[in-house]
């Protein structure tokens, strides 16, 4: 594990206490926290769920309560419940606690480290301790299994008790648990992590690729990620201190993820510029910039997966035209926007992140700071979403993608219902789809990048056929995929039908029922040619009419992942 931690000559000092990389006694913490149980679900269990969710919504009363409740009944808290208070709740303890949670470490140990100081006591009280970092257990399951892990990071608005500092290295929040749960996880060589922050994105690519770079323009992100990677015995991860690209000039990688600073701030005095969040730049520029270099950086094949806003304005009303006008002609791409918000309540937003309360003067200031600047630059709304950008191999098939026409009347479709994604008809890039999602995902987020990586092969398996080539295939239907049909009260025949998909994106489509036909006849044992020809003598339509128009529309359902390709 190298970390290269020579700051620019300009770079602006660090407010947040010492983080010291100590690998033995990093390692006693480790088994400290496995002795003491502290995970995401024993905690769930220590104060219940309604603590727990409260906590997710960033109040710790009833957390605090069930606590008392504890010792209150049982004396002297267990381990679990006093590293909770510490690193959780931002309680300060007495430092005999502090120490016979953390036995193997001490509180000296911990003092070493940069996780435990002194706190003001009551005179002639034993002295007590209060935590410098935060740390947080973390559990998920991917591809891979399950794992477990512990995140540090500088303590958040609940335990500061107001505003944060301007360096403030953000833990594991609701966007990075996002970009995980999207991340590709199949093997690959080579991973660049654009902005890690605590690291977190790179510990989830260092369990599918063979060496991982993670780069930060914040020195104290870069040693609280190496941190993390320490503690959790991940090796495999070079750290490297630089600007967006700069710490990688001239290198390409297999796979570049990014949750960068793209949130959009006000360039004036006054207003905090967070470094996790901010990335110094006006407006959405910073998203520009990152999808205009990304191809230089990537190998033949290689994916860019990140997150994003982008900005809707009176000149350019439609926020995917200025998108399209990003991206390279010839590079592969695949964006999907999941929320827009007003230009007013993304502002709130974004100040109340910063700990900012509503009704307060400062609150108002901010507030108009950024209405300002958004009103100066004719901003209206702004959208969020996912954004993947691939570089073609050099046996990528370079066909022309199937565009969706209007349907026929032997496809219907249901203004009811989200239309299927544009994809335009172009003969480069293969993949290219801009499409608005701004339902609820399905039951297993944890899925969506295996279910990302199943599309795109599905994809690039249908784009190398030719239509009387895909027309002998055999497709099956995902077994998450249910049928649903609707009927007017006394009507036999239904008027909707509609394809729902359990998990991935959880899309809703109304086929129309020549494609819904197609898609319940297969099974692996017809191609699709062979349903269509019956179909046509079922309906009494010209066949070629309809084979045209259920080639297309499968070939649709694969690029959802709603049909999937013959096993290989």
């Amino acid at each position: 594990m190298a970390v290269e931690l020579t700051p620019p000559a300009d770079s602006a000092p660090v407010t947040g206490p010492a983080v010291h990389l100590d690998l033995p006694a990093i390692a006693r913490l480790r088994a400290d926290l496995a002795a003491a149980h502290f995970t995401e679900a024993a905690l769930d269990g220590l104060w219940g769920p309604d603590a727990a969710d409260a906590l997710r919504r960033n109040e710790r009363l009833p957390a605090l309560r069930a606590l008392a409740a504890l010792r209150a009944r049982h004396g002297a808290p267990s381990a679990l419940a006093t590293l909770a208070e510490l690193f959780l709740l931002g309680v300060r303890v007495p430092a005999s606690e502090a120490a016979a949670a953390l036995p193997g470490l001490g509180v000296d140990g911990a003092t070493l480290l940069g996780l435990l100081g002194p706190a003001s006591a009551d005179p002639g009280a034993e002295p007590s301790l209060r935590a410098l970092l935060e740390l947080r257990p973390y559990a998920f399951t991917d591809s891979r299994g399950h794992a477990s892990w512990w995140i540090a990071s500088d303590l958040g608005e609940l335990a500061r008790g107001g505003p944060l500092g301007e360096d403030h290295v953000l833990g594991v929040g609701g966007a990075s648990r996002t970009l995980s749960a999207l991340m590709l996880q199949n093997a690959v060589d080579s991973v660049l992590d654009l902005g890690t922050g605590c690291g977190i994105q790179a510990m989830h690519a260092a369990r599918h690729a063979s060496r991982v770079v993670a780069t930060d323009i914040s020195q104290r992100a870069l040693e609280l990620a190496a941190f993390n990677a320490a503690l959790n015995e991940i090796e495999s991860i070079e750290f490297r201190l630089g600007s967006l690209f700069e710490p990688v000039a001239g290198e390409r990688f297999d796979h570049v993820i990014s949750n960068p600073p793209f949130v959009i701030t006000p360039r004036v005095e006054g207003v905090p510029s967070y470094e996790y969040r901010d990335g110094g730049m006006v407006g959405d520029a910073l998203v520009e910039t990152v999808m205009r270099e990304a191809a230089a950086h990537l190998t033949a094949g290689g994916v860019l997966q990140m997150l994003g806003n982008w900005e809707y304005t009176a000149q350019t009303p439609e926020a995917f035209d200025r998108l399209r006008g990003w991206l390279a002609p010839d590079i592969d791409y695949w964006i999907v926007e999941r929320e827009v918000q007003s230009a007013t309540r993304y502002a709130e937003t974004w100040i109340r992140d910063g700990g900012t309360r509503s009704g307060t003067p400062e609150f108002e200031q901010l507030f108009a700071a950024w209405l300002d600047d958004f009103a100066d630059r004719g901003v209206t709304q702004v959208g969020f979403g996912y954004v993947l950008l691939r570089v073609p191999g050099s046996d990528s098939p370079l066909v022309e993608s199937s565009p969706l026409d209007e349907p026929s009347p032997l496809v219907e479709s249901s203004p009811l219902v989200e239309a299927s994604p544009l994809v335009e008809p172009v003969e480069t890039p293969t993949l290219a789809r801009l499409e608005r999602l701004h339902t609820p995902l399905g039951d297993n987020e944890w899925g969506l990048g295996v279910h990302l990586g199943n599309c795109l092969a599905a994809h690039d398996w249908h784009a190398g056929q030719s239509d009387e080539e895909f027309a002998q295939a055999c497709l099956t239907v995902s077994g998450d995929v249910t049928e649903e049909r609707h009927y007017w009260p006394g009507h036999e025949d239904p008027s909707e039908l509609l394809l729902r998909q359990g998990g991935g994106f959880a899309r809703s489509i109304a086929p129309g029922t020549a494609l819904a036909a197609l898609v319940g006849a297969s099974d692996g044992s017809l191609s699709v040619g062979a349903i269509a020809g019956a179909l046509a003598q079922l309906l009494e339509v010209d066949e070629a009419a309809l084979r045209a128009e259920l080639l297309g529309g499968a070939r649709r359902l694969l690029d959802d992942g709603i049909l999937l390709p013959p096993e290989a």
